[in-house]
């Protein structure tokens, strides 16, 4: 969540199918609508009357993660990859406490959620399947091609950020950049304040990320060399 800078973005709002085209002229706006309509339309395929992506009550992506459900609300289901490239990982602070992040994330009026949540001592708390598109990053583009991770602390106090939290971050964005073949660089793992159009300033001056990204790169060696990872959703969550 982290501190904010302006205004949320708008990704909860739906789409509107065909107002691109509007702005494009004689023939042109034919050829336009039509893709417009085909893109936006495939967003939309899972709202069409008995289609629903499957989904196993319990299941995480990160072996070990506890499932906590966030409000559909804070949310829009999906089947990334295969209709969204996910291609980011985005490190956010929650700015208050592990269990506050959980409460607003359950709320469908707050309007926005992470997939995940570490807390101080390495605990991981998945809330939204990577399947899914999170409203967490505010920006529609970044939220559909990314995973977001919260971790609890307070951009202001380098003593948010612990060893355990570090290592157990390091994880699960290994993990997550080993199901979906991202580089482990800091192109494509940033900070909230990183992501264009950014509205907060998470995971501030204090997110180490000269120690950070080491450990992500060890712990993607060492995935490579041992069995590929699990595919998203073939685990149980834990009790």
């Amino acid at each position: 969540m982290g501190v904010r800078k302006k205004a949320q973005g708008t990704e909860g709002q739906g789409p509107h199918i065909g107002r691109r085209g509007l702005l494009i002229g004689g023939a042109a706006a034919v050829v336009g609508t039509g893709v417009v309509m085909r893109e936006e339309l495939s967003e939309l395929w899972w709202r069409a009357p008995g289609v629903t992506k499957p989904r196993v009550d319990g299941a995480v992506d990160f072996t070990g993660a506890r499932w906590v459900a966030a409000s559909s609300g804070n949310l829009r289901r999906a089947d990334r990859p295969d209709d969204y490239r996910v291609d980011r990982v985005i490190i956010h602070v929650t700015q208050g406490s592990f269990d506050s992040a959980v409460r607003v994330f359950q709320n469908p009026s707050h309007g926005a959620a992470t997939h995940y949540i570490v807390r101080k001592d390495g605990h991981i708390t998945q809330m939204i399947r990577e399947l899914d598109v999170a409203y967490h990053a505010g920006n529609r583009d970044f939220n559909q091609r990314s995973v977001g991770i919260e971790h609890e602390g307070w951009v202001d106090k380098p003593s948010s950020f612990t060893a355990r939290m570090y290592r157990a971050s390091a994880r699960l964005t290994a993990g997550i950049c080993e199901r979906y073949d991202i580089p482990v660089d800091r192109e494509h793992i940033i900070g909230h304040v990183e992501v264009p159009e950014a509205t907060h300033t998470d995971p501030g001056p204090h997110w180490d990320w000269d120690r950070y990204m080491p450990l992500v790169r060890a712990e993607r060696k060492r995935l490579a060399s041992s069995s590929k990872a699990p595919e998203p959703g073939a685990t149980r969550a834990a009790g």
